[in-house]
């Protein structure tokens, strides 16, 4: 019975440390005002609020991002090319409006602790407090949003075949977490019953 509890101790401890925002990709015209306010409230509100956030923008009128857009339409289930579509996590969202900020939130939230909200939470009063402030003391996360091309990652992925092999650090970093919890707690299961032999 102890072996079980301390191997759900080690489980529950990588998932505590494993959870993160979801992050968001929004896919985006130069041209589109809902775009313009949506990305603001994002990169000037929601990277604040939620530490571990890291956004993606989409210039959907660069023909190089064109596939990459629709195959986000096709996925979210939209029949429209309209923009913004915010994928966040499962969640699509299409267009822009403040009324949608706490669904935005809802969304982000949605594999994250009790800490982590309470910490977004004390995050979010800060801002409504002195958002120039706080921003000053964080302006690390003004990087938490990056524009992607399709060309640069199309160059990117021209590179060494064992850069291109490595497995990716963020949406992956749970997994090798995981395995490396197992393979301790099994490791620990069979040291315990070979010293009671």
């Amino acid at each position: 019975m102890k072996k079980l509890t301390f191997l759900s101790a080690l489980f529950g401890l990588t998932f505590m440390s494993a959870a993160s925002a979801a992050d968001i990709t929004i896919y985006y015209s130069p041209s589109c005002p809902h775009c313009h306010h949506a990305r603001d409230f994002i990169s000037n509100t929601l990277v604040y609020e939620y530490n571990d956030l890291k956004v993606t923008a989409v210039n959907v009128t660069d023909p190089a991002n064109r596939d990459m857009f629709m195959a986000a339409l096709e996925k979210c289930g939209f029949e429209s090319g309209g923009v913004p579509v915010m994928v966040i996590g499962d969640k699509c969202e299409q267009g822009y409006a403040d009324f949608m900020q706490d669904s935005l939130r809802e969304s982000v939230e949605v594999d994250l602790t009790d800490d982590q909200k309470a910490a977004a939470a004390e995050n979010k009063k800060a801002m409504a407090e002195d958002a120039e402030k706080f921003k000053s003391e964080h302006a690390d996360r003004a990087s938490a949003v990056t524009e992607y091309s399709a060309t640069v990652a199309d160059d990117a992925t021209a590179a060494t075949d064992a850069e291109s092999a490595a497995p990716a650090q963020g949406g992956t970093a749970w997994f090798w977490g995981l395995l490396i919890v197992l393979v301790a707690g099994l490791g620990y299961v069979l040291v315990r019953k070979d010293k009671k032999k």
